[in-house]
């Protein structure tokens, strides 16, 4: 009997595996989004690729319309009516759900209870807000749950860390198709910051005080402890800012503060090889001590060795005392360039200060620029061809600049924003070859747009106005000339501008160049560009601007976005071809 029992069970076995098939859901009458939500509820959906036997099938299949009416309330539909057929195919189950969802239910009156403490706050308000709005539209639980929940969230981000949902009710009138939302909250009181506890950290005690945002007894505010993660982080001193708030331990009205750190490397060695249409090809190498000593000194130093390029720096910054992120930063720069109309050797020494102001980076310094150039000379000429311009010069001039930005995300921007404002000027001759005065403005605007964000639309500008009493002792750096990669494409860099007597390019007083950018992305790395430029250095009034236009490939590479844009001049007789621009960096 042991040996023949197993062989008995054979046809049973048999019989089972035969008897088990698959099911093929179909969903009609209602739009996608519906037909997952009812596919998602339906148990019978689980057995697309698993084996059911007809038990299972019929049971399931007996069940499957009050699970796709009940799949359909979030929603707001409360009266569906559903109908079910099943049909054998070969081994297999063909189910299939015609849905007749109905008049959908709307919200017909929305009350929000909130003490008036909490109601003066504008976010607050904002997240009231939201939940009003939707009297009038169709019930809709999902978004009726993250409106509630956002509410909730605010009123701890701003401090109503013991705030309470008392009542929490919606009541649906099926036969009216009408929906009442009635909530109440007990916020309780607002907590404010105790002491902030820096954990991890390699300064003198109190250095750390400059990046925090707020004061001892300021209310509890999410969003400011959201700042100081970000000014730990953009200080480059530490690896690891966690920025925990110590709710669990409140009291007395209060909350702590603990910041956790841990140091970064303390020296960075980079170096590599790049390329620029504009530069040409050269390598770069740099040093940076990201703190020299406890009280969070800075020095960076950098060699850039091109074809049309050579620059060597320094800058050593020392943090100042107070909560504005106030720093004196002392450097010296060697310059040595060479355009397609103009050779400069320079050196410059700089003293500056600066610090957060109301949200953008305000310098204010003293600038020391010394050294010898020619202008409207071409590299394969010899020096002394008419036309070219010698000079030498000293200049020292005050500079003051503001510069501000913002995106969503820096690696990828899909929204942001940069504005650059700098404005210099000598005190007169008595220290400089000449007397000057400038203005300048930059800006950037990126906006994502279309099916999953594939599209990018790009504007940027620049302008600028110079006055002085000697034009001719102003070194290139100080003069404006348009084309180039970051300019006007379709020109070489630096290439068009006020000409002298024989034709050739000495730059000009003023500058106004503008551009628009649209690029779309075939994968999330690889897209295509077109573009239109325009603008030009001028003197007085005679603006003329140039124009000109291409297209582009863009890589997200590992290093960092990689531009390749083939330019034209138009509406140009003189100008012909097409030009190659090469850019690798951020886009802001």
């Amino acid at each position: 009997m042991r040996r023949i029992f197993p062989f008995a069970l054979l046809p049973l076995l048999l019989f089972a595996t035969l008897a088990q098939a698959g099911v093929q859901l179909v969903v009609r009458g209602v739009d996608e989004p519906l037909q997952q939500a009812i596919g998602a509820s339906v148990g019978l959906s689980q057995y697309a690729r698993r084996d059911v036997s007809d038990a299972q099938v019929r049971r399931l299949y007996a069940r499957a319309p009050a699970q796709a009416k009940a799949a359909l309330e979030p929603y707001g539909y409360y009266d569906a009516d559903i109908t079910a057929q099943l049909q054998q195919v070969g081994k297999d189950w063909k189910v299939t759900l015609d849905v007749h969802p109905g008049e959908p239910v709307k919200v017909a009156s929305v009350d929000v209870q909130l003490d008036a403490e909490a109601l003066a706050l504008p976010s607050i308000r904002r997240a009231r807000s939201a939940l009003t709005r939707m009297r009038g539209r169709q019930l809709d639980d999902a978004s009726y749950d993250a409106a509630r929940d956002a509410l909730s969230a605010a009123l701890t981000a701003s401090g109503f860390l013991d705030a309470r949902l008392t009542t929490h009710r919606v009541e649906v009138n099926t036969a009216q198709h009408t929906a009442a939302i009635r909530l109440a909250w007990q916020v309780g009181r607002r907590y404010r910051y105790g002491a902030v506890h820096f954990v991890g950290s390699q300064f003198k005690d109190g250095f750390l005080e400059r990046y925090v945002p707020f004061k001892p007894g300021d209310y509890f505010d999410q969003n400011q402890l959201l700042q100081l993660q970000q000014a730990l982080n953009g200080a480059d001193y530490f690896a690891v800012v966690n920025v925990l708030p110590q709710v669990d331990e409140k009291a007395d009205g209060k909350v702590d503060v603990k910041v956790e750190l841990a140091p970064a490397k303390r020296t960075i060695y980079t170096g590599g090889p790049f390329i620029g249409t504009d530069t040409g090809f050269g390598v770069r190498g740099g040093l940076e001590r990201r703190w020299v000593n406890r009280s969070g000194d800075k020095w960076k130093n950098e060699l850039v060795l091109a074809q049309r390029l050579k620059t060597l720096s320094t800058l050593y910054s020392i943090p100042l005392p107070g909560d504005n992120q106030r720093s004196l930063d002392f450097g010296a720069n060697y310059r040595d360039a060479n355009t397609d109309t103009s050779q400069s050797r320079t050196l410059e020494l700089v003293a500056n200060e600066t610090q957060l102001w109301h949200g953008w980076t305000r310098t204010v310094g003293l600038h020391a620029l010394s050294g010898t150039f020619t202008v409207g000379k071409r590299s394969d000429e010899p020096d002394d061809t008419p036309g070219i311009e010698h000079g030498s010069s000293t200049l020292v001039f005050a500079e003051a600049s503001l510069s501000r930005k913002q995106a969503d995300n820096y690696d990828f921007v899909h929204d942001g924003w940069s504005l650059n404002f700098a404005a210099r000027s000598t005190a007169g001759d008595l220290l400089s070859s000449a007397s000057f005065s400038q203005l300048t403005a930059d800006a950037k605007w990126i906006h994502a747009f279309g099916a999953k964000k594939r599209n990018r639309l790009i504007l940027r500008g620049s302008a600028g106005k110079t006055w002085t009493d000697d034009f001719s002792a102003l070194p290139p750096q100080l003069r404006f000339f348009a084309g180039g990669d970051r300019s006007v494409r379709g020109y070489g860099f630096q290439s068009i501008g006020p000409e002298n007597s024989y034709g050739r390019v000495v730059g000009g007083s003023n500058l106004f160049v503008a551009s628009a950018e649209v690029e779309h992305y075939f994968t999330r790395n690889w897209g295509i560009a077109t573009f239109l430029d325009a603008g030009n250095a001028f003197d007085a009034v005679d603006f003329q601007p140039k124009l000109g236009t291409g297209i582009g490939v863009r890589w997200r590479s590992p290093v960092g976005m990689v531009r390749v844009d083939l330019g034209t001049p138009i509406d140009n007789s003189q100008r012909h071809g097409v030009v190659l621009h090469l850019v690798i960096g951020p886009d802001l």
